[in-house]
């Protein structure tokens, strides 16, 4: 509890009352919740109950939890890592795009509760590293987003592995038929709860650690083929986020653009490609707006100071394709822009996500050419949300009103997130020679015997 007081949470959120006497009582659990509500501590602060008075052996944790993402799995690891460090449990994370070496080393050391990307656990299993015969809990988060990227079959692998007495809990903030037969395979008589909007409205997000008091929403879902005891919570709003489609000329894209990011406040912009990314946030940069990009492209260093770079301020802007969608947990995040609008309605609601977080308001604004109408409006309907349609053009003072436009400075930035320069080394001091008045030859050290031969020169 003073651990988390400590990170400023003082009360338990509507996911976390529900679910935590459940895993605390063993059951197997099946989880869904809204934008920044809780879901990490709802299945981490049990887990770590459950798991504290026992040790672990040398490279056989006994919690594990599987995300589909480096940054969610680096994020969980943040969110556990007071809480942990308050009960003496251990944790360490296994992802891809770093040294496995060292994530080999510290799981050989020992470990309570290791988090874990499908591909990289899978490695780490082949190289021997690390067993599964001791999971005693193991969490699956993200799962529809596990399915989305192919990772289902070193899904189900990997919990093949797992003892078959070991709690199972699953986590998503969109339950669907895409994971009915993992629960149905892998759960023994789960109890569901849901939490937060209902799957047609507005935020389903990733498990983060965000002290939003959403409250439980009123529709009861179909109880699964293999749950005896399906459990509700009873009902509550969603997230204060207004929604816009601004329509524009496709020739005023790139000033529209450029005005919304040069606003105050932290700024959200979505984009279809990593090249887009890339060239947009270069193209906002030569504006004089301090914006970087996140892709999957970019190696794990790199996406790392990128991350850091828009937490901290350094860089109010982000530029993202989908992978910022989900699993990214940034505070004080006030608008999120569509400059590309996505392709899927689930998509739409993970990157809305972003917005209104921790009980905060947010803006969502999709940028619509007259070539896009009719998809804006078809994935609105999809997505069962109500857009406020406004015409807008460079300068205009709506456009001011809705996103905080403005001109930019026109100075262009450095990239806020390349790595700080090494120092040049200093200049070697050059030799000193005593001069010589003109015409005076060079003396000679020694001199030679007569008779001697000369030496030749080297």
């Amino acid at each position: 509890m003073q651990a988390l007081r400590r990170g400023g949470i003082d009360a338990p959120f509507p996911i976390q009352s529900a679910v935590i006497p459940d895993i605390m009582a063993g059951r197997d659990v099946l989880g869904r919740a809204a934008t920044g509500s809780g879901k990490t501590l709802a299945f981490g602060l049990p887990m770590l109950a459950r798991l504290f008075g026992a040790p672990s052996a040398p490279r056989r944790p006994r919690g594990l939890i599987l995300a589909p993402t480096r940054e969610l799995a680096i994020q969980i690891e943040s969110a556990l890592d007071e809480p942990a460090l308050s009960l003496g449990l251990r944790l360490a994370t296994a992802v891809g795009g770093l040294p496995i070496k060292k994530q080999q080393e510290r799981i050989a050391r020992g470990v309570d509760v290791l988090i874990a990307t499908p591909g990289r656990l899978t490695d780490l299993l082949g190289r021997k590293a690390v067993e599964l015969s001791a999971i005693r809990v193991v969490t699956v988060d993200e799962a529809d987003h596990m399915a989305e990227l192919g990772f289902f079959p070193q899904l189900t692998a990997l919990l093949n592995k797992v003892p078959d007495d070991a709690q199972q809990l699953l986590f998503s903030a969109t339950l669907d038929e895409t994971i009915d037969g993992l629960v149905q395979r892998y759960l023994t008589d789960p109890v569901r709860h849901e939490v937060g909007a209902a799957p047609s409205t507005n935020a389903p997000d990733s498990a983060e650690t965000d002290t939003t008091t959403d409250e439980v929403d009123a529709k009861t879902a179909e109880p699964d083929a293999n749950s005896e005891a399906v459990e509700q919570t009873g009902a509550l709003s969603t997230p204060d986020i207004t929604h816009y489609a601004l329509h524009i000329r496709r020739t005023d894209k790139r000033l529209v653009v450029t005005e919304i990011a040069a606003r105050e406040g932290r700024t959200l912009l979505f984009v279809r490609t990593q090249h887009g990314a890339d060239k947009l946030a270069r193209k906002l940069r030569e504006s004089g707006i301090g914006a970087v990009a996140l892709h999957g492209g970019k190696a794990q260093n790199l996406r790392s100071r990128t991350l850091a770079a828009f937490s901290d301020g350094t860089a109010p802007v982000l530029v993202a394709t989908d992978i910022a969608a989900r699993g990214l947990h940034i505070d004080d995040v006030s608008l999120v822009v569509h400059v590309d609008p996505p392709a899927d309605p689930k998509d739409y609601l993970h990157r809305t996500g972003r917005t209104a977080r921790a009980g905060a308001s947010g803006i969502v604004v999709t940028l619509v050419t007259p070539d896009d109408r009719d998809e804006a409006a078809q994935l609105a309907r999809r997505a069962a949300v109500t857009l406020t349609d406004v015409d807008v053009r460079p300068g205009d003072p709506r456009l001011a009103e809705i996103t905080g436009a403005r001109r930019p400075s026109g100075r262009p930035l450095a990239d806020p997130s390349a790595p700080v320069a090494a120092q040049p080394e200093p200049p070697r001091e050059a030799p000193r020679f005593r001069s010589r008045p003109k015409g005076e030859s060079r003396p000679h050290n020694k001199k030679r015997k007569p008779g001697a031969a000369r030496k030749p020169a080297r």
